[in-house]
Order: C-alpha cells, then sequence, then structure tokens
C-alpha cells in the first residue's frame, strides 16, 4: 500500500508524541518539574514550549505566519504549571491543533508557500522542520526521564545490550 507525504508525516508525529508520552508514564508528577541546573529546562518548561509552539505554527496554518503575534515564546520557559494533570492538558491541546490541520491538507497543498518568522517555505519544508524541531525536544525529554529514572528506565527502543536478542525475535516472527 503506498502512503501519502502526509500520512507518513502525521505517523511520524504520532510516533514522536508516543516516545514523549512512555516517558511521561515513568514519570512521577515532581519530575516533570526538575531541573539539572537554571540554565537547563525542565519536562514541564519543554512541554510548554513545545505546546506553544504548535499553537503558534499549526493555527491557520495556511494563510498565517506561523510565529503569531500572541505567542509569547520566552515566557513558555517559565513553569508555571503546577501539577502533572495541567501539563497534560497543555501537552494535548499542542498536538490537537497540530492534528487537525494535517488532517486538512491536501497533497494540492504540499507546494504552496507558507511563512515562519516572515520566512517563506514550503509547506513541505515547514513540516519537516516541525518534525525535526519535536523530535528534538523529545529526545530531551526522552534523556531527562532516563536520567531521572536510572536504572528502573524502561527503555523505549531496544534496551543496551539485547541488539541480537531482539533481531533473533525478529526472525522468529517472520
Amino acid at each position: 500500500m503506498k502512503s501519502s507525504y502526509l500520512d507518513l508525516a502525521i505517523a511520524q508525529f504520532k510516533e514522536i508524541k508516543e516516545l514523549a508520552e512512555k516517558t511521561f508514564a515513568q514519570l512521577k508528577e515532581d519530575d516533570f518539574f526538575w531541573k539539572q541546573n537554571e540554565e537547563s529546562n525542565s519536562i514541564a518548561a519543554i512541554i510548554h514550549h513545545m505546546s506553544g509552539n504548535m499553537l503558534s505554527r499549526w493555527t491557520d496554518f495556511l494563510t498565517s505566519d506561523g510565529e503569531k503575534p500572541w505567542r509569547n515564546r520566552d515566557q513558555e520557559f517559565e513553569d508555571e504549571t503546577t501539577t502533572r494533570d495541567a501539563l497534560l492538558k497543555i501537552w494535548e491541546e499542542g498536538w490537537a491543533c497540530l492534528f487537525k490541520a494535517l488532517h486538512e491538507l491536501k497533497s494540492s497543498d504540499l507546494e504552496s508557500m507558507v511563512k515562519i518568522r516572515n520566512q517563506p517555505l514550503t509547506v513541505v519544508s515547514a513540516i519537516n522542520r516541525q518534525l525535526t524541531h519535536y523530535a528534538y525536544h523529545v529526545g530531551q525529554i526522552v534523556y531527562v526521564g532516563k536520567l531521572l529514572k536510572g536504572s528502573a528506565w524502561k527503555s523505549l527502543s531496544i534496551p543496551k545490550r539485547q541488539s541480537a536478542q531482539y533481531n533473533e525475535n525478529l526472525m522468529k516472527k517472520k
């Protein structure tokens, strides 16, 4: 079955989101607010930033600049939210905006031009830019989660020193 670029992009965004959520599931509430030092970001700050970015980029995606005048990017890095549930609500709002915008796109929109911070990009370039951006931040979330959990961390991919066993299991399934 042949998948379109939009189907593949949506699937990749879902995978990125799922990695973060598998990390969230391993964390205690306080873990969301931990940061190594004042220059580091907590998971809460990353959630705020990602959601703010998503709301800005994906609201009126085809018709307005992706950097909305109402966005306060600097504020996103201040940990104001005090509960896990509130953070997860913010998280879901950003992703809902992204998926709504992507599901509204048509193949004929892919070569259209959009702007982010007044920089013109094709729709494909803008989507790829955001895939990269969100994967970068989810990587940070996963890394902080691994730091916090230590040996209690449950791997989200192939655990260390288990590649051969993983490959063997794959072969058995075929």
